[in-house]
C-alpha cells in the first residue's frame, strides 16, 4: 500500500492549487452573482493541461487517469472555486468518448476535451424516472439517415457552456426488439432543442437547465460507439468517473471552509483567548476535518481502481466515496459556519455561500439513500428494498 501521490500526481496538486488562489472564491462567487461563467479561469486551466490531464497523450492531453482529474477538480474546489464542468465535461463526457467513442469520434473530439476549448455536458437526468435508465422517456428512433430523438431532461448542467450534449435515450436493438440504453452526441443548437433555465439556490457561476427534445435528429455517427451494444458500457464508464470527481471536489470544498474557520478561531480572541481554544469550537472542526481525511481516502482508493481498470470494484468504492465526501463536505461547511458565528453568514468570510452546492452533494448525482440500498443489497446480501 502506497498513500504517498508520484513527484508527478504531487507537481500537478501544487500547480493546480496555486492557480486556484489567484482567482479563489471571491471570483467564483463574483461571477455567480453576476450571472457570468467562470470563463478566465477555465481557459487558463486549459491553456496550462489541467482540463485534459486524463485525455490519452495521442490527442494532447495529460495522458492521466482519473486520480490526476480528481486531483484538479480537489483542489481547484480547496482554493473556494469548485467548477462543476470539470465534472461534467472532462470526467463523464471525454472519458466515455475516450472508452467508447468511434475512431472518428475520438479523434474529432478529445483534442478539444484536451485543451479545454471543448465542453460538452451531460443529459441522463429525466422528471420521471429521475437517473433510472431503465425507466427512461426519451426515445430514439432510426431513420435512414440517422436517429431522431423525442423526451425530456432535467437538471442539466451547463447546457449554456458547452457545444455538444451527450444524451442517453433508449433505442430499439435490431436483433432482439428490445429498447436499451444508447449514447447520443447533439449539438446544443439542434433544431428541436430547447433548454429552459431553471432557478436554483445554489451560488454558481454554471447553470440548470431543463431540456426538450422534440424530433431532434442527428446523423448515425452521432451514436457513442457507433452500436447500441456499446451504451450500457459507456453509461458506467461515465457514472463512475463522475461520482468520483464529485466526492473529490466535496473534500476539496470542506477543506477550504475547514480552512477558513481554522484561520478565524486561531485568532479571533474573546474574554483574553483565541475562541479555538475552547474545546467546544475545536473540537467539531477537528471532527469534521477526520471525516474529510477518511472521504479523501476512499476517493483516491475509488480513482486508483478505475486507473488499474478493476471497474466493478471501482463501482462500489466510487458509491462509498460520493456518500463519505457529500456528508464530510455538509458537516465540514455547517461546522466552519457554526465556528465563524454570525461572520459565517456573510459573504466575505466565504463559507455561507457554500452551502447550497453541499447540500446537493448529498442528492446528486445519486442521492445518499440509493447508495445505502447499493451497500446494503450488493455487499451485505440484503434482499432489494426498491
Amino acid at each position: 500500500m502506497d498513500f504517498d501521490l508520484t513527484p508527478e500526481q504531487q507537481d500537478l496538486r501544487d500547480a493546480v492549487a496555486k492557480l486556484g488562489k489567484r482567482y479563489g472564491h471571491e471570483y467564483f462567487v463574483r461571477k455567480a452573482k453576476a450571472g457570468e461563467h467562470s470563463d478566465e479561469l477555465w481557459e487558463e486551466a486549459g491553456r496550462l493541461g489541467y482540463l485534459g490531464v486524463s485525455v490519452p497523450e495521442e490527442f494532447g492531453g495529460g495522458g492521466g487517469g482519473i486520480t490526476e482529474l480528481a486531483i484538479v477538480c480537489e483542489e481547484l474546489a480547496a482554493a473556494g472555486a469548485p467548477l462543476l464542468l470539470l465534472v461534467v465535461s472532462p470526467a463523464i463526457a471525454a472519458t466515455i468518448v475516450n472508452r467508447h467513442g468511434t475512431p472518428d469520434q475520438r479523434a474529432s473530439l478529445l483534442p478539444g476535451f484536451a485543451d479545454g476549448s471543448l465542453k460538452v455536458c451531460f443529459a441522463i437526468t429525466e422528471p420521471d424516472a429521475g437517473s433510472n435508465f431503465h425507466k427512461l422517456a426519451t426515445v430514439a428512433r432510426r431513420t435512414d439517415d440517422g436517429y431522431v430523438l423525442n423526451g425530456r431532461k432535467v437538471y442539466i448542467s451547463g447546457v449554456d457552456e458547452c457545444a455538444q450534449i451527450v444524451v442517453v435515450a433508449r433505442l430499439e436493438d435490431a436483433r432482439t426488439g428490445k429498447l436499451k440504453p444508447a449514447l447520443f452526441l447533439v449539438p446544443t443548437d439542434a433544431p428541436g432543442l430547447t433548454a429552459s433555465k431553471l432557478d436554483m439556490e445554489i451560488v454558481s457561476p454554471e447553470n440548470q437547465f431543463l431540456l426538450f427534445l422534440d424530433d431532434v435528429r442527428v446523423p448515425a455517427g452521432a451514436l457513442i460507439g457507433g452500436d447500441v451494444e456499446a451504451g450500457l458500457p459507456a453509461l458506467f464508464s461515465g457514472l463512475n468517473p463522475e461520482r468520483i470527481t464529485v466526492a473529490a471536489m466535496g473534500c476539496g470544498i470542506a477543506r477550504y471552509a475547514l480552512e477558513r474557520a481554522s484561520a478565524y478561531t486561531a485568532t479571533r480572541s474573546v474574554w483574553g483567548r483565541p475562541v479555538g481554544s475552547h474545546q467546544g469550537v475545536a473540537h467539531p472542526l477537528a471532527h469534521a476535518h477526520i471525516q474529510v481525511e477518511l472521504a479523501r481516502l476512499m476517493v483516491a482508493k475509488a480513482a486508483a481502481l478505475y486507473d488499474a481498470g478493476r471497474d466493478l470494484e471501482a463501482g462500489v468504492a466510487a458509491n462509498m466515496a460520493k456518500y463519505a465526501a457529500a456528508d464530510a463536505a455538509a458537516l465540514a461547511v455547517d461546522t466552519a459556519i457554526q465556528a465563524l458565528g454570525g461572520n459565517g453568514m456573510t459573504t466575505e468570510y466565504g463559507v455561507a455561500t457554500l452551502l447550497g452546492a453541499v447540500r446537493a452533494g448529498r442528492i446528486a448525482p445519486v442521492s445518499r439513500e440509493m447508495i445505502l440500498n447499493f451497500v446494503a443489497q450488493h455487499l451485505l446480501g440484503q434482499e432489494k428494498s426498491y
